[in-house]
């Protein structure tokens, strides 16, 4: 999985870069079919934004978001909500290849 972290701004620190790699690892867990990643720090008025973009096979992208105060405060806030996105996606995929349906084949 390619990470690339940018700042608009604001001067992205060896710190950031290395605390969003790390919680960005976690994410391969809840979909496998991750191949990038681009976090986009902005620095307005002593607010910090934090867009986060997943792009996954078959052109499907994640998208997190947030607005804050302390800038790796929202590293876990984004990485959070991604994970609850790749999760309810891989959920769905899930439900739909196994319908639920009885097997008509196999008798008990």
């Amino acid at each position: 999985m390619q990470i690339q972290v940018t700042g608009r701004h604001l001067e992205i620190t060896d710190e950031m870069r290395a605390y969003i790699e790390k919680k960005a690892a976690r994410l391969p867990r809840f979909y496998d079919r991750i191949f990038e990643l681009d976090a986009i720090f902005d620095h307005e008025s002593e607010q910090y934004t934090l867009e986060v973009i997943v792009r996954g096979d078959r052109k499907h992208t994640f998208v997190g978001k947030e607005t804050g105060p302390d800038a790796l405060a929202l590293v876990d806030l984004v990485v959070d909500k991604l994970e609850r996105q790749l999760r309810k996606h891989k959920e769905r995929n899930r439900e739909h290849k196994h319908d639920g349906k009885p097997d008509l084949g196999a008798e008990t």
